[in-house]
């Protein structure tokens, strides 16, 4: 395993002699905008495995994506050969259906300190509530980025991350909607607390993912990919466009459903992936 290998993976060929924020924030982006969230490995037969020469080989040589806990785990291990001081977070990821947050831990997300301030680091949650920078960890502060304004709020040492949400244009309709008006214009993303965890604590959990049939992991095959705009996404047969902040506090959503052979080719044409197995959507 090689960083300059990775680096070539995400384009990314500038210094990174230092372990500052501005170097961290570059490398974030490169790593979002090319290496795609996807579960397609479930839906291709394939088993995933979490070990970290595994994870490395399917992302940097097979130029596959991953999701939360292969593409984290691969970014956590940059980080530490390029000397930041990281540590690994465990989440529990708010779940719109129920109304809820997930009892047990689902998601892994990063902790950097730099010059003695904590940043929250997450580049595996993908799809519109994936954030394009480091965000710091404090407390009811308004954080705004092209995707929108996200912000930590901490209550007797549990944090609770979401995100303010933005109007969707979608040409076919004739009115902005959003994903889910009751609720506001806050959409929650997840909890987390500051205990370190290990790769190790994650692995009965990647098992199950893989098998359970309640996750919406294994009801859906997605693949998404932040672009320079905002965000391509390929959830079953359906494959959208979002242009963030198309208009003020508005995003242009254009959506198109696709016949199996176009879902193969927009896999190669929007994502740079090539399945070895074949994908059943």
């Amino acid at each position: 395993m090689n960083i300059q290998e990775y680096f070539a993976r995400i384009s990314y060929n500038k210094s990174h002699k230092d372990a500052d924020l501005q170097t961290l924030t570059a490398i974030f982006q490169h790593h979002i905008q090319a290496i795609p969230f996807e579960n397609l490995s479930m839906h291709c037969g394939e088993t995933i495995e979490l070990d970290l020469p595994s994870v490395y080989n399917k992302i940097v040589r097979k130029k596959r994506g991953g999701w939360c806990l292969e593409s984290n785990q691969l970014f956590f291990w940059a980080l530490q050969e390029l000397g930041y001081d990281v540590c690994i977070l465990g989440g529990n990821s708010y779940e719109p259906a129920e109304k809820a947050y997930s009892a047990e831990i689902n998601h892994i997300l990063l902790k950097v300190v730099i010059k003695g301030n904590s940043y929250i680091v997450d580049v595996g949650f993908g799809g519109i509530y994936q954030s394009w920078q480091p965000l710091m960890l404090v407390s009811g502060k308004d954080q705004p980025q092209v995707p929108g304004i996200f912000r930590f709020m901490e209550d007797n040492g549990t944090w609770y991350f979401e995100k303010v949400k933005r109007k969707h244009y979608i040409p076919e309709q004739s009115v902005p909607s959003t994903d889910t008006p009751e609720l506001g214009n806050i959409r929650k993303i997840y909890t987390f607390t500051l205990e370190p965890r290990s790769i190790e604590d994650f692995q009965e959990l990647n098992s199950y993912l893989q098998v359970s049939p309640d996750t919406i992991l294994r009801k859906k095959s997605i693949c998404s990919l932040q672009t320079s705009e905002g965000l391509y996404a390929l959830v079953g047969w359906t494959f959208s466009e979002t242009k963030y902040n198309y208009m003020e506090d508005v995003d242009l959503v254009q959506i198109t459903t696709l016949t199996d052979e176009e879902v193969e080719k927009t896999l190669k044409e929007k994502f740079n992936i090539v399945l070895e197995n074949k994908l059943t959507p």
